[in-house]
């Protein structure tokens, strides 16, 4: 089944390029291997570096490192507990994420 374009009599110059700069960053943000697996093992709960670097296979300065911009993103926070002030832990800014994700459907979703 194929869709059938409409041919347009005149071309459209009067476009302005869209303001994609929003989704733009948080596309380039998500788009490292590290970083996507990092939020799939925060969407189970807190975790500290030395659990995620052991479950990614990578060290756990690379895995701080990544962290870092998620954290200035806002997509991650960090806590230390009470039990084991020793380490920090991490988990996802759920509410953070969901603005993330809306920034990216304003591109993909039909009809914005």
């Amino acid at each position: 089944m194929s869709t059938e374009i409409p041919v347009l009599p005149d071309l459209r110059l009067e476009y302005r390029a869209p303001d994609v700069e929003s989704p733009l960053s948080v596309a380039t943000l998500l788009a490292d291997r590290t970083r996507m697996g990092i939020l799939a093992l925060l969407a189970d709960g807190p975790h500290c570096v030395c659990e995620m670097a052991a479950a990614l296979g990578a060290r756990e300065n690379n895995v701080s490192n990544h962290l870092a911009l998620l954290r200035d993103a806002g997509l991650v926070r960090a806590s230390r507990h009470e039990g084991d002030s020793r380490r920090v832990y991490y988990e996802r800014d759920e509410q953070a994420g969901a603005a993330a994700l809306a920034q990216l459907r304003t591109l993909l979703e039909p009809g914005r």
